[in-house]
């Protein structure tokens, strides 16, 4: 299918031409012989009534639309799936039968001279090419004519010509052609006057050693695999009326699929939908059941986490203890008492061979999990820890604090400080993106930070009009999911910062909440409330699928969604327990549960003399 990612993605200066293509794909054109314009013996029609110059004359009478699609479009793609489905016979004798060619003869030899390196062929058709819309009339392109190639609105052939030569540069420097690849550099390159950075990142290439170069160039060589990338990069500048997107059908198939997760409330398993009914999961397999009620805490309940691999649970709250359960059977494995005040926040290790544990006395411990002994004492000297997150080769993690100066700390795990981040804000919480770049964190004055956590320098800096309680990062690295306390979960862009999606319906106003992303996939965001209720949205539409009733006498404080059992998922009280939600419950077991799906404004809320972590008191408003 076709690479949506930008064309301007990038690493150590290089533009990326790797669009994870298949080796035969790109080379269709000569096996099926239906793509590169010289398959068929006909004339060629000049493209009236919305064609594009593919349309053999003796076309079948059928209608031009097929249940209200085009059908010259239709049949094109289909031309193209076989062929990607290997059915080449299949494909030629489609595009025989029909009279539509997959391309039109100037995007065949544009092809094929990409594909066999001929880079002055590439550069002459692409000089003669005009952007889709403009007077210029092919229809009288012959084999070897180049005005057939037709370019999509707002396509820069500058910048075409410039990947044309780069690759031509960077094959040069692969066989050690130092001398032409120079001239190419300075007589080529240089005088299009495009991407300058990308140019000086180019010369510096010509010291680079040979077995090292395809790594500094994030490039893959000379082999068939970098010309098609190369091909698949240009071809988002050519009208996909006269060169369709590679893999097009496929790309079609992916979105229906999605579309229909996207519809269905409450998908939450990890199965691709079949292409041969509509798809729609039932609320019967959601966990929407208390499977058991876990009363080992004395006080409040005010973190719940299961491990990575879904076989333990850890729980903590205001009574100062931490609970290692087996998350199958629900047996208590350890009681860790080693803190001199209210426990907040217990963060897994990526191995879950240990646990850190950040407290109001205002230390962070490590714990081992098999022995439960303490490993080691962290300090953050005057004011509670409230966070902590690890990076993902499970070597080193960073804990957060409400202190000004030491308010967020990188350690090893033998205790070693790598260093402190001086933010001049108080930390309520923080995340490692999974692909270990970046780091996200939230203040209590109102403030999302977010560093780059190999370089450590600050990326940017955004100001919420509202408390910040929580942040997640998404499985992808893409998203972060903020919890505020203006009854409002966000879902942003990292990179862009931009406010993806919003949730709303859940209580939030005084204590801190915590959100989370869970189910099968990553397709739900849970919260807990202020109002005695769980809420679940539906990550993608931002639907609210359900509210369960989670707690007897005040707020749901947290919950944790089992990584491997879309099953279950774990809410942590202010009414001392943790409760177990499931899809399966004993026919000896008796729970509350909702009803049907709750919408906002359906219930009000409890008060409750709770805490908040933001002032290091055990009560207290933000």
């Amino acid at each position: 299918m076709r690479d949506e990612k930008s064309s301007n993605a990038s690493s150590n200066g290089f533009t990326s031409l790797s669009n994870g293509s298949s080796p035969d794909s790109a080379r269709k054109a000569a096996k099926v012989g239906v793509t590169n314009g010289h398959a068929h013996s006909e004339p060629q029609a000049n493209g009236t009534n919305g064609t594009n110059g593919t349309k053999v004359a003796s076309l079948p009478k059928f209608s031009s639309t097929y249940r209200g699609h085009n059908r010259e479009e239709v049949t094109r793609i289909l031309i193209q799936g076989l062929a990607d489905l290997g059915y080449d016979t299949a494909a030629k004798a489609l595009s025989s039968e029909s009279g539509y060619k997959l391309e039109s003869g100037a995007v065949g030899d544009f092809r094929q001279a990409i594909l066999e390196g001929e880079w002055l062929e590439a550069e002459r058709i692409l000089s003669r090419s005009r952007v889709e819309g403009s007077e210029a009339d092919f229809s009288e392109y012959t084999e070897g004519d180049s005005t057939g190639l037709v370019l999509a609105e707002g396509a820069d052939k500058n910048q075409m010509l410039f990947w044309l030569r780069q690759q031509k540069f960077l094959e040069l420097l692969e066989q050690r052609d130092l001398a032409e690849a120079l001239r190419v550099l300075r007589t080529e390159l240089t005088p299009l006057n495009h991407d300058i950075n990308q140019l000086h990142a180019l010369s510096s290439l010509l010291m680079c050693p040979a077995e090292d170069l395809q790594s500094q160039a994030q490039w893959e060589g000379t082999a068939l695999h970098s010309r098609e990338a190369l091909l698949s990069e240009l071809n988002k500048s050519v009208s996909p009326s006269v060169m369709i997107p590679s893999h097009r059908l496929a790309t079609l198939l992916d979105q229906v699929k999605q579309s229909q997760i996207n519809r269905c409330l409450y998908h939450n398993t990890a199965a691709v939908p079949s292409l041969y009914s509509d798809h729609l999961c039932s609320r019967a397999n959601f966990p929407l059941k208390t499977m058991l009620e876990l009363d080992s805490h004395t006080d409040e309940v005010w973190m719940v986490q299961f491990s990575n691999d879904g076989l333990k649970l850890a729980t903590a709250g205001r009574d100062g203890s931490v609970l290692i359960w087996d998350a199958i059977d629900f047996r208590i494995l350890h009681k860790l008492t080693n803190h001199d005040g209210s426990v907040s926040y217990v963060s897994w290790s990526p191995d879950d061979t240990k646990l850190i544990t950040c407290s109001k006395d205002k230390k962070a411990r490590l714990f081992d999990i098999e022995s439960g002994r303490c490993l080691i004492t962290l300090d953050h000297r005057d004011e509670p820890v409230t966070t902590a997150t690890w990076a993902p080769d499970g070597l080193s993690f960073v804990t957060g604090s409400l202190d000004l100066e030491f308010n967020m700390a990188h350690w090893k795990v033998s205790g070693e400080n790598l260093h402190i981040w001086k933010a001049g804000v108080r930390i309520q919480d923080c995340a490692i993106t999974p692909d270990g770049q970046r780091i996200v964190a939230i203040s209590c004055d109102k403030k999302l930070c977010v560093f780059n956590f190999q370089t450590r320098a600050e990326e940017y800096r955004i100001s919420f009009p509202v408390e910040l309680t929580s942040v997640i990062v998404t499985a992808d690295s893409r998203y972060m999911l903020i919890s505020t306390s203006g009854n409002e979960i966000q879902l942003l862009d990292i990179q862009t910062t931009d406010v993806v999606r919003r949730y709303q319906g859940q209580q939030q106003g005084k204590f801190v909440i915590r959100s989370t992303l869970g189910g099968a996939a990553e397709n739900f965001v849970v919260s807990g409330s202020e109002d005695s209720y769980i809420y679940v949205w539906h990550k993608e539409n931002g639907q609210l699928v359900e509210a369960l009733r989670g707690d007897d006498l005040g707020c749901v404080n947290a919950v944790s969604w089992n990584p491997h059992n879309p099953g279950m998922f774990a809410s942590a009280g202010d009414d001392k327990k943790v409760r177990i939600w499931s899809n399966r419950v004993d026919a000896t077991e008796s729970s509350p549960s909702s009803p049907g799906p709750v919408f906002p404004g359906m219930r009000s809320a409890r008060t409750s003399a709770v805490r908040s972590t933001f002032w290091g008191g055990d009560v207290g408003n933000l």
